[in-house]
Parts: structure tokens; C-alpha cells; sequence
């Protein structure tokens, strides 16, 4: 076989991307093991059979052949409209490309900030392909950490230093964040603000979390003075309406940057099929109280972990203020989050996704996805307390 390029080859120098455990779990579930799974970002409720519906009679009603490749223009006002009412800043249609879902977005948005062997930064802990995603367009990604003892807030001066040293051209930020739940506040994102200007960033907002949101608020990043201009930002309708497997975002920004990006989607995806957008236009005209639906679960498991953690030692969380994840803090175990994890597979059949799946800030750490029901999610928390507090046992002892 002839050699591959280096750069498909090199998208995951780590070799599974800390994606082993998850792996593990899913082959003993399909041996026929009762794996509780709390790893992924699946909803346990599937997509409303309301918008499944208005996908078929879409698909039916013909909507089956080439659709625009900047996507229908009923569904770009839509999003247009979603993002105005967000940010306070005006947005059209020509503001927005339809993407296939939101990973699609930051790929294409890195590829409109950045060029062959520039340095893009990203904010560690991170969701586990954003390095795959730079090193795909050619980028080096740079991630700064974000420490625990700040709640996963990134410091203004650690952006700038990096910055500096790096000359970078690019920051990816996410709030809602996955894997912390850290919702970034208004200090934070301002910081954050400064170091673009000063450096001349595109800065790349993933907002895919935008409508789950449990303490303070989401405040779009185009929507700070002066940032319009420069931000890419990446939306979805995967967490918001539950529609994962239908593969619906969008990349929104300067008129100028979205011409180009359609031109790479002509080159690339060429669209997103017309009747997925029928339905994505079907969804959003729902209203929030579809968002709110969809999210309402993960609010009232956060709180069953939190209300969990009070009064024991094995295990401490900084309470998450949105997406559908908790990040528990296992260092008093003795243990790393990849051992943990393993261990809490082989012994309480439970599957989480280890802290080191997303950056060496997280460390220490393992990631709760809240995608269970209710009883099964109560049951998988007893389990993972249990082992838990033996892991902490042997250290006392």
C-alpha cells in the first residue's frame, strides 16, 4: 500500500485519544453484559416523533435531491433569527451555513481561521476531537489550561501568554462546556475578549450547549463589542432538540468569511440533505419550550448527583451551570481518572469517560454524562459512590 499522508496519520498522535474505555464498555454490552453507560452525550430520549414526521413527509414530499449547499433559506433565516434573538447582534440569512452537525462547523471554521502549520488554541479540558479537528486542517493546536481551582474558567492571562509565545491565530472556546459544565461568565468571556483584539484572534465559539444552562446564562461570544467580526460561531440542533443522529449545524459569522466557507462546502459536503433541514426548520420553530423539554432531564440529574455529594469525601464536583455532564474530581481515591474508570467497569459494571479524555487539566478527573433514566441513573451513581468510597478506604488504610 502506498504511504498515507502525515497529516490523516497524525490526527490522533495519542493513539485512541483516550477513547479505550469507552470502547471496552461498548464491546462488553455487545457480549451481553448489563453495562450502565454514562459516557457519551446521547440523549436516553430519542428525537420527537413530531419532527421525525416532518422529516418523512419532507423525504416524501420530494424533498430527496441536491438542497442548497448553503443550506435552505427558510432554515438560514431560522437560525439567523435564533442567533439575533441570542447575542443582540443582527444576523441574515447570508450570516450562516449550514453544516453537516456541529463537528462539520469547527472543521470548516478552523480551515477559514487557520493556515498549513499555523498554531491554533484550544481551551484544556477540552471535548476529545477538538486537537483531531486543527491537526485535520493542517493547524498545531496550542491548549491552555483552564485549573479546577477557578472552576474551569480560563484566565486572561494565560490566554495572552500563549498568545504571545505562540502567535496564534486562532481560539476555540466552549461554553456550555463539555466536559465541566462551566458556563463561562461575563469577566471570563470579556478577558477573553481583550486577548483577540490584542492578538488579532479568530476565536471559534462552539455554543452547541446554548439551551442547557442550569446556573447563570449563556451570552453568545459575537455578541461582546467589537467581536462580531471576528468569531466563528458553531450551533447545532443535536443537544438542544435531540437530534443527534441527524447531523444539523451551522457556522455564523461575517458575510465575507461565510462566502468562502460556502465555497469549501461546494468542495467538501456539498449540503445537508433537504429533508433533514425541513425538519431542523420544524424543530426550531417549536419554540423554547421544546428546548427546555429536551433539557429539563440533565437539570434534575445534576442536582441528583450533586445532592449525592454532600456529606461524603470520596469524591468532590464544582457544580456544573450547564450541559448534560458532571465532572467528578477522584484524586482523593489515590487514583487517575483512566484507572478509576477501569476499575469501576471491571467491578461495578458502570462506564464513564476518564478525565484524561479531554486534556491534561482534567486530569484526576472522570466525566458523568447524564443520559440515563432517572432509576438507572440512580442505580449507576450508587455503584460509582460505592466503589468509590472503597477505593478511598485502601488509601486511608
Amino acid at each position: 500500500m502506498a504511504d498515507l499522508s502525515k497529516r490523516i496519520t497524525g490526527l490522533t498522535p495519542g493513539g485512541d485519544d483516550g477513547w479505550g474505555l469507552f470502547y471496552r464498555a461498548r464491546a462488553l454490552k455487545a457480549a451481553g453484559e448489563p453495562i450502565l453507560e454514562l459516557t457519551i452525550g446521547e440523549h436516553d430520549v430519542r428525537t420527537d416523533p413530531a419532527i421525525l414526521e416532518a422529516m418523512h413527509a419532507s423525504a416524501r414530499g420530494g424533498h430527496t435531491g441536491y438542497a442548497a449547499v448553503p443550506g435552505i433559506a427558510p432554515l438560514r433565516q431560522a437560525v439567523a433569527e435564533r442567533l439575533t434573538a441570542s447575542s443582540g447582534v443582527a444576523h441574515g440569512p447570508e450570516n450562516v451555513l449550514i453544516t453537516p452537525g456541529g463537528q462539520a462547523g469547527l472543521f470548516a471554521a478552523h480551515h477559514a481561521a487557520c493556515d498549513e502549520g499555523d498554531r491554533a488554541m484550544l481551551i484544556d479540558p477540552y471535548y476529545a476531537t477538538y486537537p483531531g479537528t486543527i491537526r485535520g486542517v493542517g493547524a498545531v493546536p496550542v491548549p491552555v489550561a483552564a485549573r479546577p481551582e477557578d472552576g474551569f474558567q480560563p484566565r486572561e492571562a494565560d490566554l495572552a501568554a500563549a498568545a504571545e509565545a505562540s502567535g496564534a491565530r486562532s481560539l476555540l472556546i466552549n461554553t456550555p462546556n463539555n466536559p465541566t459544565g462551566a458556563v463561562y461568565s461575563d469577566a471570563t468571556l470579556e478577558g477573553i475578549a481583550r486577548v483577540a483584539e490584542a492578538h488579532d484572534l479568530w476565536v471559534i465559539s462552539d455554543e452547541v450547549y446554548d439551551a442547557q444552562v442550569w446556573d447563570g446564562r449563556h451570552r453568545p461570544f459575537a455578541g461582546l463589542p467589537g467581536m462580531f467580526e471576528r468569531t466563528l460561531t458553531v450551533g447545532s440542533l443535536s443537544k438542544s432538540h435531540a437530534m443527534t443522529g441527524s447531523r444539523l449545524g451551522w457556522v455564523a459569522g461575517p458575510e465575507a468569511a461565510m462566502a468562502h466557507l460556502l465555497n469549501l462546502a461546494t468542495h467538501t459536503t456539498y449540503g445537508v440533505p433537504g429533508y433533514i433541514q425541513e425538519a431542523g426548520l420544524f424543530a426550531l420553530r417549536q419554540g423554547p419550550e421544546a428546548q427546555a423539554a429536551v433539557a429539563a432531564p440533565f437539570r434534575r440529574r445534576r442536582d441528583m448527583v450533586l445532592q449525592r455529594l454532600e456529606g461524603q469525601q470520596a469524591l468532590r464536583a464544582i457544580p456544573p451551570a450547564g450541559a448534560m455532564y458532571v465532572m467528578l474530581d477522584v484524586r482523593a481515591t489515590g487514583m487517575s481518572g483512566e484507572a478509576f474508570g477501569a476499575g469501576l467497569l471491571e467491578e461495578e459494571k458502570v462506564a464513564i469517560m476518564p478525565g484524561e479524555s479531554f486534556g491534561a487539566a482534567a486530569a484526576g478527573h472522570i466525566r458523568v454524562a447524564l443520559t440515563l433514566p432517572d432509576e438507572q441513573f440512580a442505580e449507576a451513581l450508587d455503584r460509582l459512590f460505592a466503589y468509590a468510597d472503597r477505593q478511598v478506604e485502601k488509601v486511608v488504610a
